[in-house]
């Protein structure tokens, strides 16, 4: 049952998955909704994106919750996109390096004891639950399958969520330039963009990546940001087999709709040379071991050609959970900043929604609200 408040207008700020979703489902309870984003949607994070579906691995309780809800809701989507090539649910695989920091023993007895699918197979085993992987990579202490994890085209989903937004009445305004919450009386009033467009609003939600612990900040609260600079490179098509996701020592992979792989890894974000205005300089010796690397893992090693790389920061909190909800003492004025955008995306965007709708507070978001920030520092300070 849905909530109708058709005289609620609500401006979102950001084009990505956050931005987009939650705007659909605010359209969805009725709400009048403005979406506006600095330059083209899924031009940022959700564009360049590894977008795997899971919650492998350590994590809190209520983040790893939340994320199996979030899987959940892509098993809805893709259950009404039966065959959709930009939805897959082919499963995940992850082993270690062979060295003492290995902990695919241990975190198989956690994933286990959680209740989270999962099988540890050694390299002959791997062969024989998915396909296209080359076994002599995988190191001795095995490696980790869940079959329940997936991956999304974040670009493709955007575009089929704005078609049903726009459906719906909702207003999407693209290339608006730097955006910032208008706070009038105290509470959110509306948004103003550089290029002079403005929109009242009864409340506001900064979904802007990387660039919303900024703006809360201008609004004089703290969130801690962790965001790194990432690097993701497209290999030119080549019908790969592989159908899995894979997270690997020196390479983390999944397929794409159109026939080739994009892949990414920890070292690679270390190699980026930050330039004087901002942007960053990739190395091309970073882009061939990125495909290497993605080649190692692949069967007969197949030679991978670069068509495209994406580069810039990948939002991450400081303490690596979600950070969703108000931001206190400013009515009106809501966040969603958090990693793993592709897993929370639909979920995140129902919550956030629903809460700004109708005023309650989701006890799943209980733990990630925004000023979870202060109360920390107000503590450190006693």
């Amino acid at each position: 049952m849905t909530t109708s408040s058709s005289s609620q207008r609500i401006a979102v700020i950001g084009g990505g998955i956050f931005g987009v979703s939650s705007a659909v489902h605010l359209a969805r309870l009725g709400a009048q909704v403005t979406l506006v984003t600095e330059g083209a949607f899924a031009s940022g994070a959700s564009g360049r994106s590894l977008a795997w579906l899971n919650s492998a691995r350590f994590r809190s309780a209520e983040y790893h919750r939340l994320r199996v809800v979030g899987i959940d809701r892509y098993r809805t989507l893709a259950s009404r996109n039966e065959g959709a090539a930009w939805l897959r649910f082919e499963g995940g695989l992850t082993w270690d390096a062979d060295e003492a920091s290995n902990r695919i023993a241990e975190a198989f007895a956690h994933e286990q004891s959680i209740g989270y699918d999962c099988q540890l197979l050694g390299a002959a085993e791997v062969v024989k639950v998915t396909p296209g992987i080359n076994a002599a990579a995988i190191s001795r202490q095995g490696a980790i399958f869940n079959p329940g994890e997936g991956w999304v085209d974040l670009p493709s989903l955007i575009e089929i969520l704005l078609q049903e937004f726009e459906a719906l009445g909702g207003q999407a305004v693209a290339h608006a330039g730097k955006a910032s919450v208008d706070i009038k009386g105290g509470r959110a009033a509306g948004v103003s963009t550089a290029n002079g467009t403005y929109i009242k609003a009864d409340a506001v939600l900064v979904a802007t990546g990387a660039a919303a612990p900024e703006m809360a900040k201008q609004a004089g609260h703290a969130i801690v940001d962790g965001t790194p600079i990432a690097l993701l490179v497209k290999s030119k098509p080549f019908g790969p087999a592989v159908r899995a996701v894979l997270n690997t020592p020196n390479v983390a992979l999944r397929p794409t709709p159109d026939g080739a792989v994009v892949c990414d890894s920890a070292w690679s974000e270390e190699e980026l040379n930050r330039r004087s205005d901002g942007t960053h300089d990739v190395k091309e010796e970073t882009l061939r071991r990125l495909l290497l690397e993605a080649s190692n893992v692949l069967e007969g090693n197949p030679a991978l050609e670069l068509e495209s790389y994406h580069c810039g920061p990948k939002p991450v909190p400081g303490d690596g959970e979600p950070v969703i909800g108000p931001l206190e003492g400013i009515p009106g004025y809501f966040v969603a900043f958090s990693h793993s955008g592709a897993t929370l995306g639909l979920i995140a965007g129902e919550l956030i929604a629903r809460e700004m709708v109708t005023g309650e507070a989701s006890p799943l978001l209980a733990n990630f609200r925004p000023a979870r920030f202060a109360q920390k520092s107000h503590a450190l300070a006693s």
